[in-house]
């Protein structure tokens, strides 16, 4: 959860590296050159602090999420003018836009909520966080 950046790629290159430290990715470099070309198009800085990065990568077997939290907001061109100091990044396979986008729905739909946004910013720990999202979510599910 903690990411040590000090720039916008620096933390998007720090979450693939983490999730291509739990996973087995084809091409690391070539997944890190997919999102940061995604994010030249157009920034992911959504507002409130929260960035969402994602990429597509062939050999990818599904949707994998890792989210970062930096000591020190960084710049990020968001679309408030804001640093960012939470970040949600995104993988997926390159032939599965469905769940991908889902899940860039699902989690801009979360972070419209102040409190919940406050909430996972001061999580002590990454257990502590899954368990807020899966609580927010089963809560939402729940109507």
């Amino acid at each position: 959860m903690p990411v040590e950046a000090s720039t916008k790629q620096e933390a998007i290159f720090a979450l693939v590296d983490l999730i291509a430290a739990h996973i087995e990715l084809p091409d690391t470099e070539e997944l890190k050159q997919a999102v940061w070309q995604r994010e030249q198009t157009r920034t992911t800085g959504i507002g409130h602090g929260i960035a969402i990065p994602h990429g597509k990568i062939k050999g990818c077997d599904r949707l994998y999420i890792a989210i970062g939290r930096l000591a020190k907001p960084i710049e990020f061109d968001a679309v408030d003018n804001k640093p960012v100091d939470l970040i949600f990044l995104l993988v997926s396979p390159i032939d599965q836009t469905g769940p991908h986008i889902q899940a860039l729905a699902n989690i801009s739909r979360m972070l419209t909520d102040e409190s919940f946004r406050t909430q996972i910013k001061q999580a002590a720990s990454a257990d502590e966080l899954y368990k807020l999202i899966c609580d927010h979510e089963a809560q939402h599910a729940a109507g």
